[in-house]
């Protein structure tokens, strides 16, 4: 089975209520990126100083210039920083760099004396897309220890430094983690599963964060960035005062917005948010925390993208009358994490229905039982069909419904060649009646496709008992 691997569904229509703490609409979380001492660099074992996400473009060499630019966040941006953040009581959620912090011993003493997260940010900055797998755990072992070295505790949160498609799945292996947050993916938390292992991710922003002051999509004042950021709350604070409360994560760097001409804009965010009512602003950790205490991950009962064939075909092989050639088809042909619910697996199952010939489609047709026909009366229906027929009340019809509905079935199937088919849960015995007289009308093409409509109705109404939306 071809297995398309990325989960492009995610909640969908119906995002979980995360119930913030004294219901607030949003909770907005600032992470402070802690990278400089870590960078690229020839004291560091690089090839140069670093170039990516700093006040420079078209610089790749070891100049004097590089290397100053990330001191002075740290004698200078951090401290800023640090001051406002504690002047304004916001605990924030720190993104380590693990050789940083050997390089920054007051920085630290700051950062625990203030209550603030210290999440892991990997071992180096270094690119991780090419690297070997084992060197990657080694990474990461190295990152934990020397993490615990310098602040005495293991990291509760995990952000990889320029993550690789492997990452999530090592970090998930190592184990010990609240959170990681290798994603962008949602505006929300969300549980994710690795052979078996269930593992929360808070998802990281690139959009509303300072790093687009050096990228050439990016802002060029503060004033773009204090609007961005304005404008992303003001859509979720909206969101979270219609019932659907989110979460915004604003990304921050010592070397960018702690730079004079920039800070500002931080500080009006601040402002503007604190001027709101219902809003909670955690740490990535404390939010790790509550969605567990609200939303513990459970286990789904049935997963059909995860499904040897057989099961799958025996699970799902009747979701289409007497029919499992499609749900075969339907498992040859591509599944996906989209596929698992009961929209997305009749979207699979339906398009192999869609894809087959007149001909096949008419055996499938030809499949149905007559509406209250003898295999009803003689209760030699499959279990759906028995269901659908209680459901419309056609279990208990009168002798003269009964001769009505034989006599209407009769007229169908010699008109058309297939028996009449309705979604009974849709309908009344009465409103069964009024489409069988009406329908009796059409010609046999358009009946065809009526007929195929409500097949592909009558599976999505028994996915719908069996997974959710």
């Amino acid at each position: 089975m071809p297995y398309y691997p990325r989960n492009l569904h995610g909640y969908g229509q119906h995002p979980p209520n995360p119930h913030w703490p004294n219901d607030a609409h949003i909770a907005v979380q600032f992470v402070l990126n802690y990278e400089e001492g870590g960078e690229n660099n020839i004291l560091h074992e690089g090839a140069a100083s670093q170039t990516s996400s700093n006040d420079t473009v078209n610089t790749n060499q070891h100049l004097l210039k590089m290397k100053s630019l990330p001191k002075h966040s740290t004698q200078a941006g951090f401290w800023r920083l640090h001051r406002l953040f504690t002047e304004k009581k916001i605990p924030i959620t720190i993104y380590a760099v693990a050789t940083t912090l050997m390089h920054s011993p007051s920085e630290v003493v700051a950062m625990q004396n203030s209550g603030w997260e210290i999440a892991s940010h990997g071992y180096k900055w270094v690119e991780h897309k090419d690297m070997p797998g084992n060197m990657k755990r080694e990474h990461i072992k190295e990152a934990i220890r020397i993490h615990k070295l310098a602040t005495g505790q293991q990291p509760m949160g995990f952000h990889t430094e320029r993550y690789s498609i492997n990452t999530f799945n090592i970090i998930n292996e190592e184990g010990g983690y609240e959170y990681i947050s290798d994603t962008h993916d949602d505006d929300l938390p969300y549980w994710r599963e690795h052979s078996g292992k269930p593992q929360l991710i808070i998802p990281y922003t690139l959009d509303a964060n300072d790093m687009r002051f050096a990228t050439p999509q990016g802002f060029n004042s503060g004033d773009q960035f204090y609007t961005y950021l304005k404008n992303q709350f003001d859509t979720l604070y909206e969101e979270g005062q219609k019932g659907h409360p989110k979460m915004m994560t604003v990304g921050l760097h010592c070397r960018l917005i702690g730079r004079p001409g920039r800070i500002s804009s931080l500080v009006r965010f601040i402002d503007y948010i604190q001027g709101h009512d219902k809003v909670w602003i955690p740490t990535r950790l404390e939010i790790a925390q509550h969605w567990k205490k609200m939303h513990p991950y459970v286990k789904p009962d049935l997963v059909p993208s995860q499904l040897d064939r057989e099961t799958f075909v025996n699970r799902f092989g009747s979701i289409f009358e007497h029919s499992p050639w499609i749900a075969e088809r339907t498992f040859d042909g591509e599944l996906a994490p989209a596929n698992d619910t009961a929209h997305g697996l009749h979207f699979a199952l339906r398009t192999q229905f869609r894809a087959a010939s007149d001909d096949e489609r008419l055996k499938v047709l030809v499949a149905y039982p007559n509406l209250a026909g003898k295999l009803a009366a003689a209760k030699r229906l499959t279990a759906e069909s028995t269901n659908e027929h209680i459901s419309a009340g056609l279990d208990l019809l009168t002798d003269k419904e009964r001769e009505t509905f034989t006599d209407l079935n009769g007229k169908y199937t010699t008109k058309f060649g297939f028996p009449f088919i309705i979604a009974a849960k849709d309908n009344t015995k009465a409103s069964i009646l009024d489409a069988f007289n009406r329908r009796l009308k059409n010609d046999r093409e358009s009946e065809f496709e009526t007929a195929c409509s409500q097949v592909e109705r009558i599976a999505h109404l028994r996915l719908e008992a069996i997974l959710p939306d």
